[in-house]
C-alpha cells in the first residue's frame, strides 16, 4: 500500500501523483489534505502517513508533498522505523532505496518539474533495497537506538 499525504504546499502535486498511481495501476490511499486549505499544517498529513506505514514499514510505502518537502520528511523521521528521503533526482531516490531501503519520500511542490517529479517517483517505488550486508549492518544501529530511546 502506497500513502499519500500533502499540505496546501504540496496539494496540486498529491493530486497529479494519485493520476500516476493510477495509471500504473498502483494501490494507494489519500490520507489529506483532501481539500485546498493555505491554513493547514504539514505535520499533520506526514505524521499520518508515517503512522500508516509505520504499521508494515517493510511492505508500506508513503509518499508525502509540501513547498520544500523538508518539514514533510523531518516530521516523518519522527515515526519510529521510518526512513524518510527527500531526492531531487532520480539517481538520490534510487540510492535512498539501495542503500537506505527508505520507505517515506518527500518531494518539494516547489522545486521540481513535473517530468522530473515523475522520474522520481517511479525510480523510488521501482527500486529495491539492496540487503548488502553494510547496508543491513546501518539500518539495524538506528533500529537498536529507536528501540532504546
Amino acid at each position: 500500500m502506497i500513502y499519500l499525504g500533502a499540505d496546501h504546499g504540496g496539494f496540486a502535486l498529491k493530486e497529479q501523483l494519485k493520476t500516476w498511481l493510477t495509471d500504473w495501476q498502483l494501490e494507494f490511499t489519500d490520507l489529506g489534505a483532501t481539500v485546498l486549505d493555505p491554513a493547514d499544517d504539514y505535520p499533520d498529513f506526514a505524521l499520518a502517513v508515517a503512522q500508516a506505514v509505520a504499521v508494515a514499514p517493510a511492505e508500506h510505502r508513503g509518499i508525502l508533498a509540501c513547498r520544500s518537502a523538508a518539514g514533510v520528511v523531518i516530521a516523518a523521521n519522527k515515526v519510529k522505523s521510518i526512513r524518510a528521503v527527500a531526492p531531487l533526482t532520480a539517481q538520490a531516490a534510487q540510492h535512498s532505496r539501495e542503500h537506505n531501503d527508505a520507505n517515506v519520500i518527500g518531494l518539494s511542490g516547489d522545486w521540481l518539474d513535473e517530468t522530473t517529479t515523475k522520474t522520481i517517483v517511479q525510480t523510488w517505488l521501482q527500486t529495491s533495497f539492496s540487503g548488502e550486508a553494510r547496508h543491513q549492518r546501518r539500518l539495524d544501529k538506528i533500529t537498536q537506538f529507536e528501540q532504546h530511546v
